[in-house]
């Protein structure tokens, strides 16, 4: 549908811009390739007006959708936004990518990512070695000083009259290069198998080892791969789950799974490793330089030649115009060669990439004596204190600067609700940092602050809800913008949406045949549009969608009177009572009172099941990465951390009765929360312990992280808030020698 269209990009095909990318609302997207020009501007203007979405600081206009990649580059607000650390290497990358014409549904054109380590030989891997670190500022084929030589001699002394010099003969990016590291997974093995006569590689040139692939791109002279998005985030692709026969090395040795490094024990290991590699702060000095070579001013011209980064000119956009070549064979031709060659990604800047600002002063903060007593004074930012004795039981924390009202909503057992302003001011360590403020001018109290508010104007839901329910967490959702409260557990089996200014029910949502005992929403686009996902005492879920005009719309937008719901998801036996919906992986997971958690589609299709060891049977608790990992935490302090095609990557069992976990934006991190009052962080991968604050003086039952990362607020069951410091960089910086 039309009203799902999120965003509209331009795109090359076969280096002719008359290609057409449309993104839709379950982030995926279809790439259409038309006859020229001036149809695929007749095609956008009959689209939607989103422009490329809302991510990317830009005006949702139809010429948006028309310009550049380098208009696009200039005009977003992205790169600001990576250099003030707001948006990870890894999202800077796929962002570069993504406007300058790479995408995954062009395996000529697919988005390229960089070597980063060089070290595939160590049992043990220190990132604090400079050593351990590629070159950025060089191109693959001049990291290696002998074969530098071999490049910079074949350009000197080029003698073909009809092809201009160039270093290299292949790309850093092809089909084929994408297709040889992707060939042990589908729908990858048959695009391979098809391109070369239903026959695999000859298994000395099939890919199997990390370390021999990093070898022979130092030293052999026609191989120049740089890597695939996939290596950070797809431990998959190392291993043959499908056991196709590869053959046998000249060794005689099988080629089987991909061989890992000695400091990889397992392909969760080599991923996570090397997602920290790249988010290292070596390679965030250095990457920008990279950028330069790939996408930037090194890219092509006299310092492209100066910096060995040149390849055939039938790489390059403007190189060649087929609608001008009228011989079919000849066109046949060219074409062939332009996928062969590979295609150069779209120059999106002619001058220097600016540098990354210093992370070092998020590691290490300067912490005067004086200024802290002890550790919980440390810790802890402030404490808000609420007339009601009746627990929080959540927490959500909208923080992001351009909301209208950035906020920390909390709702409590008693259905009381409060929208507590977020703005920024002196935080406590002399550092720009963030506090809290009471929005409803209720008596807060703030240690070490203490401000005497009056009045009060509270907010209370008053329907009746079914008296079998017991109020928790999942029983809420927060929009993103803060405006609306969507609660559930009512006696006629509705979920209900409250507006947080007035209090006012505004839309009653009916669907189940039961009472609907748990409520998820995915992460929201700017614009508000997200999946949110009840579950019922009937043992099924269904998916609605959230509207940015604010109502849960069906399959019929017009009518908000009595949506549909876009998809049933079953296989429960038992009520559902924990669920998360992850829209970026297009999947729901849901845990009922007993048995296994289930993994559906977005549109409704049962993947699978989730197994845990035999005393994981009754799931509580439900966290789930963009990465792909799942948390999931049953009764008596049990947690398993699964992939999300199912495995088992490690569990643990905590002396608390846990009721609020949540992940870190970027997956690695645990922060969990229960009645002992102790706040806990843990290495999601293995749950190594990170860090314990001081214990609390009453239970935790709900959690939030500011949009920064730098705050952590809780719920307690004494009624009160606690926002707390939180410093994941820290911990990742003391811990990430150990690998």
């Amino acid at each position: 549908m039309f009203s799902e269209i999120r965003a509209v990009f331009s795109r090359r095909y076969l280096l002719q811009n008359t290609g057409l990318e449309v993104f839709m609302a379950n982030r995926t997207s279809v790439m259409f390739n038309f006859p020229d020009q001036a149809t695929v501007k007749k095609v956008v203007y009959s689209l939607p007006r989103v422009g490329v979405g809302t991510s990317y600081g830009l005006p949702q206009a139809r010429r948006i959708s028309l310009a550049t990649p380098r208009q696009l580059f200039k005009s977003s607000n992205m790169t600001q936004r990576w250099q003030r650390r707001e948006i990870s290497n890894f999202e800077y990358l796929m962002f570069l990518n993504t406007i300058a014409g790479r995408t995954y549904n062009d395996l000529n054109q697919y988005p390229v990512f960089p070597w980063v380590l060089t070290n595939y030989e160590s049992e043990e891997l220190d990132l604090t070695l400079p050593g351990n670190f590629r070159d950025l500022s060089k191109p693959i084929g001049a990291l290696n000083p002998k074969r530098a030589v071999f490049y910079a001699e074949r350009y000197e002394t080029w003698e073909e009259d009809q092809t201009p010099p160039y270093h290299y003969n292949n790309l850093y990016s092809t089909a084929a290069s994408t297709l040889l590291w992707l060939v042990r997974i589908e729908p990858f093995t048959t695009f391979f198998l098809n391109a070369n006569d239903n026959k695999f590689d000859h298994p000395d040139r099939t890919f199997s080892g990390i370390a021999r692939s990093w070898r022979n791109c130092q030293r052999n002279t026609s191989d120049v791969k740089e890597l695939i998005p996939e290596f950070y985030y797809l431990p998959e692709m190392f291993v043959n789950s499908n056991t196709y026969e590869l053959g046998l090395r000249e060794d005689r040795t099988a080629v089987c799974d991909v061989d890992l490094p000695p400091w990889a024990k397992k392909p969760e290991d080599f991923v996570r490793i090397n997602r920290m590699a790249l988010e290292s702060e070596f390679v965030s000095c250095q990457l920008h330089q990279w950028i330069d070579l790939i996408f930037g001013y090194k890219q092509r011209g006299p310092e492209a030649v100066r910096g060995l980064n040149l390849f055939h000119y039938l790489s390059y956009e403007g190189s060649v115009c087929l609608d001008t070549i009228a011989d079919t064979l000849l066109r046949e031709a060219m074409e062939t060669q332009i996928q062969c060659f590979g295609q150069v990604p779209s120059q999106l800047l002619i001058e220097p990439h600016p540098p990354r600002s210093s992370a070092m002063h998020l590691c290490f903060l300067p912490q005067s004596p004086l200024m802290f007593k002890d550790q919980m004074q440390q810790d802890v930012i402030m404490v808000l204190k609420f007339p009601s004795n009746s627990p929080v039981t959540h927490v959500a924390a909208n923080t992001l600067p351009h909301l209208s009202i950035p906020a920390a909503v909390t709702v409590t057992c008693s259905r009381l609700f409060a929208v507590n302003r977020w703005h920024n001011t002196v935080g406590l360590r002399g550092a720009p940092g963030y506090s809290l403020e009471q929005a409803h001018h209720l008596p807060i109290e703030m240690d070490p602050l203490i401000a005497n508010n009056s009045g009060m104007n509270k907010r209370q839901i008053t329907d009746l809800v079914d008296q079998s329910i017991q109020i928790n967490t999942h029983c809420f959702v927060v929009t993103a913008d803060n405006r609306y409260i969507l609660v559930c557990g009512f006696w006629d089996k509705s979920f209900r949406v409250y507006s947080t200014e007035t209090g006012k029910l505004t839309q009653i949502v009916f669907g189940h045949w039961d009472v609907v005992t748990c409520l998820a929403r995915s992460e929201s686009y700017i614009g508000g549009d997200c999946y949110i996902v009840s579950g019922s005492r009937d043992a099924t879920l269904l998916l609605w969608y959230w509207s940015g005009r604010h109502h849960i719309i069906g399959d019929n937008p017009n009518n908000s009177d009595y949506p549909a719901p876009r998809a049933v998801l079953t296989g429960h036996d038992h009520e559902v009572v924990c669920v998360s919906v992850c829209a970026e992986l297009g999947l729901v997971i849901s845990g009922a009172k007993e048995g296994p958690c289930l993994v559906h589609t977005i549109t409704g299709d049962l993947l699978r099941a989730l197994e845990g060891p035999e005393n994981c049977l009754r799931p509580r608790l439900i966290s789930v990465s963009s990465e792909g990992h799942c948390i999931i935490c049953y009764e008596r302090g049990r947690f398993c951390n699964f992939s999300i095609n199912g495995k088992l990557l490690a569990q643990m069992e905590v002396n608390d009765s846990t009721r609020a976990i949540l992940l870190s934006s970027d997956g690695q991190n645990l922060v969990t929360g229960g009645d002992n009052g102790v706040v806990e962080v843990w290495q999601a991968c293995d749950f190594k312990q990170l860090y314990i604050y001081p214990g609390c003086d009453a239970g935790i039952r709900a959690m939030d992280l500011s949009h920064d990362q730098r705050t952590l607020i809780t719920g307690m069951a004494s009624g009160s808030i606690v926002a707390f410091n939180i410093d994941f960089n820290r911990w990742h910086y003391e811990h990430q020698n150990r690998y």
